[in-house]
C-alpha cells in the first residue's frame, strides 16, 4: 500500500507549476485503483517556490477526476479562514466527493502567512480556540445562533455530521485542544507526552478520546522506490534537498518534529535514513509486508512528472505485486 502527498512546490529549478498540477490529478486518477490508500495535500502561503496555498481547490479537481480515493487535505491553518464559509466549501466538496474528503486543521507556525492575512500571529492560539467550535458546528449543517446571528450552511453535506476535522499539532496545547473538542489528534512526534494531554482533556471535557496518531521521526515520509538507488539520488537528490532545505528555513531550531532534516547536501540525507528516503525495491516490499505505507511524494520539489511517473511505477509493478506472494 502507498499513500500520496502533493504540495506543489514549482521553484525554478523544476518543472513548471502548470505541468506539475496537472501531473498531480492525472497520478490521482491512476493510483486510486493501484493500492494508493489516500491522496494527501498540503497548505502554506507566499512560499517563493509557489508551495500549494488553496488545496481545496485541487482537492476538488482531484475528486473529479477519482471515484473511490480518499482525499486529506493537512493541515489547514484554521485562524486564516472564516470557518462559515470554510464550511460551506466543506460540504459542497463532500458533496462533490461522496465523502472523500477530511481535514486536519492547526494553527500553522509561520508569521508571513499571519501577516499577508492580516491576523495577530500572536493570538493564533486563542483564535483556534474561537474558530474552531464554530467550524465543527457549522459543518453539520444544523441551523444555529452565534452572537446574534444565524447560521446554516447549506448544502447539507453529505457525510452525517459533516466531514471529518481533526487536530493536527506538536505541542500539549494542541493535543488539548483536539481532546477538548471531542476530534482526533495528529501530531508530528512520538511524544507521549502529547497522547497524555490529549486524552486527559478529552475526558474531562466529557469525551471518549478519539483518534491519536503519533509519527516518529525516525520514520520516512518522503519515500522513493529504485530499482538503482544510487542513480535514484544522483536524479532524484536536488529535488530532495529543495524540499528539506526550504522547511529547514521554515523550522529552525525544531529538533522534535517528524518530516524534518537538517542535512546540507544529498549525501548527509542519504546517510540519515529517515525523514527522506530512497528504498530498493527488496526493502519497500519488505515495509508492505510489514503493513507499513509507502508515503510518496512523486513531485517533491518541483521533480518533472516524467521522473515522478517512472517512481511510481516501479512501487505498482515491481513492490505491490511481490509484496503479496508469500515471503
Amino acid at each position: 500500500m502507498f499513500m500520496m502527498r502533493f504540495d506543489m512546490r514549482a521553484p525554478a529549478t523544476g518543472a513548471p507549476a502548470r505541468e506539475l498540477y496537472a501531473a498531480a490529478t492525472e497520478m490521482a486518477a491512476w493510483a486510486e485503483t493501484r493500492g494508493c490508500v489516500t491522496a494527501v495535500l498540503c497548505e502554506h502561503h507566499m512560499s517563493a517556490d509557489g508551495y500549494l496555498p488553496a488545496p481545496l481547490v485541487l482537492a476538488a479537481a482531484m475528486a473529479a477526476r477519482t471515484a473511490t480515493l480518499p482525499l486529506s487535505v493537512a493541515a489547514l491553518p484554521l485562524p486564516l479562514y472564516d470557518p462559515i464559509r470554510l464550511a460551506e466549501e466543506m460540504a459542497v466538496l463532500d458533496i462533490l466527493s461522496g465523502g472523500r474528503l477530511f481535514y486536519v486543521a492547526a494553527i500553522g507556525y509561520l508569521p508571513a502567512e499571519y501577516e499577508m492575512y492580516g491576523v495577530d500571529f500572536r493570538r493564533r492560539g486563542r483564535l483556534a480556540d474561537e474558530l474552531l467550535p464554530l467550524l465543527l458546528r457549522a459543518k453539520t449543517g444544523e441551523a444555529f445562533e452565534h452572537e446574534g446571528r444565524r447560521v446554516q450552511v447549506t448544502p447539507t453535506p453529505l457525510t452525517p455530521g459533516g466531514p471529518t476535522v481533526f487536530w493536527g499539532g506538536g505541542s500539549p496545547a494542541a493535543a488539548r485542544r483536539a481532546g477538548r473538542h471531542g476530534i482526533g489528534f495528529l501530531a508530528q512526534s512520538d511524544s507521549k507526552e502529547l497522547q497524555v494531554a490529549y486524552e486527559e482533556a478529552a475526558r474531562a471535557a466529557g469525551h471518549e478520546p478519539g483518534m491519536c496518531m503519533l509519527n516518529s521521526p525516525d520514520k520516512p515520509t518522503t519515500v522513493f522506490v529504485a530499482d538503482d538507488v544510487d542513480r535514484a539520488w544522483d536524479e532524484v537528490g536536488p529535488y530532495l534537498m529543495h524540499d528539506v532545505r526550504s522547511y529547514a528555513a521554515w523550522n529552525e531550531g525544531n529538533t522534535d518534529t517528524a518530516s524534518l532534516s537538517f542535512a546540507r547536501t544529498a549525501e548527509q540525507l542519504r546517510a540519515e535514513r529517515r525523514s527522506h528516503q530512497i528504498l530498493a525495491v527488496d526493502e519497500a516490499v519488505e515495509l508492505v509486508r510489514a503493513g507499513e505505507v509507502l508515503q510518496l511524494h512523486p513531485l517533491v520539489g518541483g521533480l518533472p512528472p516524467e521522473i515522478g511517473w517512472r517512481y511510481l511505477t516501479t512501487v505498482v509493478e515491481k513492490v505491490l505485486p511481490a509484496a503479496q506472494r508469500p515471503a
